[in-house]
């Protein structure tokens, strides 16, 4: 853990520090929290954390047990949007991987909206530092109708090897609740299987 508290005030540092030189006029600042809490069925379970700020073009982000458990990962990206029918939004991102995975890391963070209807999608290609056989796409993308501003569901796949699966990519239902600045997301991976892998996430944005 003490990778993710250096990663995570590295982050933070850094948006200070440039915040502190900025003037009034400039684009605020924006910070993202969030916990996902995997239970696993035939592993222990763990918690992945993630705190993103951004600030006009610029994103910051830091993770941990993203990759691999035991691992932190820093992001520098740069946040493109647009669109008024639909709204889009592209952020390409570069991250250093670091722990039980060491490695460079190329990604992206992308969203479409569509009235009622949104798509999420994020990856990584992690180039592992230490045995080029183990890199690794990984992917994490939901669909989902938001009928209500507090409520949405939807579909959600995700490509990982933190935990060992069967599957390639696992596929799943989402149901989450937002009040005010905080949601609550509750996912169901493979609800086929006999022991389905269930994710609570928490997240909070200010």
């Amino acid at each position: 853990m003490r990778a993710a508290y250096i990663a995570w005030a590295i982050v933070v540092t850094c948006a200070a520090h440039v915040s502190a030189q900025t003037t009034t006029s400039a684009p605020e600042w924006t910070f993202d929290a969030s916990v996902y809490t995997y239970f696993l069925p035939d592993e222990g379970n763990y918690a992945q954390p993630t705190i993103a700020t951004d600030r006009g073009w610029l994103h910051l982000e830091a993770r941990y047990n993203y990759e691999n458990l035991d691992t932190g990962s820093i992001w520098f990206g740069y946040n493109f949007s647009g669109g008024e029918t639909v709204e889009w939004t592209l952020t390409p991102i570069i991250g250093g991987v670091f722990g039980q995975t060491d490695g460079v890391a190329p990604g992206y963070k992308g969203s479409l909206s569509w009235r009622q209807f949104e798509f999420y999608s994020e990856g990584e290609y992690v180039f592992d530092a230490d045995d080029s056989a183990d890199s690794f796409f990984y992917n994490w993308s939901e669909a989902t109708f938001v009928p209500s501003d507090w409520f949405r569901v939807g579909l959600v796949t995700q490509r990982t090897r933190v935990y060992e699966t069967e599957r390639e990519i696992q596929r799943g239902l989402l149901v989450g609740f937002t009040y005010k600045n905080l949601e609550a997301t509750t996912y169901v991976f493979n609800p086929d299987d006999s022991n389905p892998v269930v994710v609570l996430s928490v997240a909070f944005s200010f």
